[in-house]
């Protein structure tokens, strides 16, 4: 079974960085190089969206619109672990942020997206 732990999130200034990390754990982490990640965020009131994703061997990155120029993700394979750097934050970044993995080329929609993680909050305070 594979098991997904954010961790990161937390409150900060508007302009400022964070870094959520992804740990992919359980029997399947010796698999997450097979697995293309991709993060997801949920403001309240509002849909969970898409915001950029990474392919298995991460030599191919998808961003959301919102997000481009600022956010950037990356992985480790050898620590089965996904990162989401993010700067110059801004109010509208606030949303809790869930880290998911797909055995498909790459992931767009949730729906593509087998395993979930619990999500992290992060809010920029303006």
């Amino acid at each position: 079974q594979v098991q997904l732990v954010e961790s990161g999130g937390g409150l900060v200034q508007a302009g400022g960085s964070l870094r959520l990390s992804c740990v992919c754990s359980g029997r399947s982490g010796r698999t997450f190089s097979s697995f293309s990640m991709g993060w997801f965020r949920q403001a309240p009131g509002k849909e969970r969206e898409f915001v950029i994703a990474i392919s298995w061997s991460g030599g191919s990155t998808y961003y959301a619109d919102s997000v481009k120029g600022r956010f950037t993700i990356s992985r480790d394979n050898a620590e089965n672990t996904v990162y989401l750097q993010m700067n110059r934050l801004k109010t509208e970044d606030t949303a809790v942020y869930y880290c998911a993995a797909t055995r498909a080329a790459f992931g767009l929609v949730s729906g593509e997206y087998l395993y979930w993680g619990q999500g992290t909050q992060v809010t920029v305070s303006s």
